[in-house]
């Protein structure tokens, strides 16, 4: 048998717990994060329906040029981006699904960038 992973599985664990209430409505959305080792990314989501609203990465094309990377610079612009997508689709109002992560380093930054854009969570 291979070897197993441990903090994954911790990460996979707390986060079925967190869906439990964490859930995304047509009025207000989910804002799920996720982190690679180089990368970051994040979409908003109606759970309702089962739609993605908006998502950004600092995959992006658009993004390519001024991240560098999943780092907490990069992070933060792809928060700025989401913000923006989401606010041309009339979303203002999200939970914030941190998806198992601590609320710490990029994930906290992603939120500080979506909300200085103006998404209130």
């Amino acid at each position: 048998m291979g070897k197993v992973n441990t903090s994954r599985l911790g990460r996979i664990r707390r986060k079925k717990h967190i869906r439990k209430s964490v859930v995304g409505t047509a009025e207000r959305p989910r804002l799920c994060v996720f982190r690679s080792a180089k990368h970051i990314y994040a979409q908003i989501i109606d759970d309702d329906s089962g739609v993605t609203l908006a998502s950004a990465s600092s995959l992006s094309p658009e993004l390519r040029s001024e991240v560098s990377g999943g780092n907490k610079g990069g992070a933060e612009v792809v928060g700025r981006k989401l913000a923006e997508l989401a606010k041309a689709k009339g979303v203002e109002h999200v939970v914030f699904d941190r998806n198992g992560y601590r609320y710490h380093g990029r994930v906290a930054a992603l939120a500080d960038g979506a909300r200085e854009a103006g998404l209130k969570f």
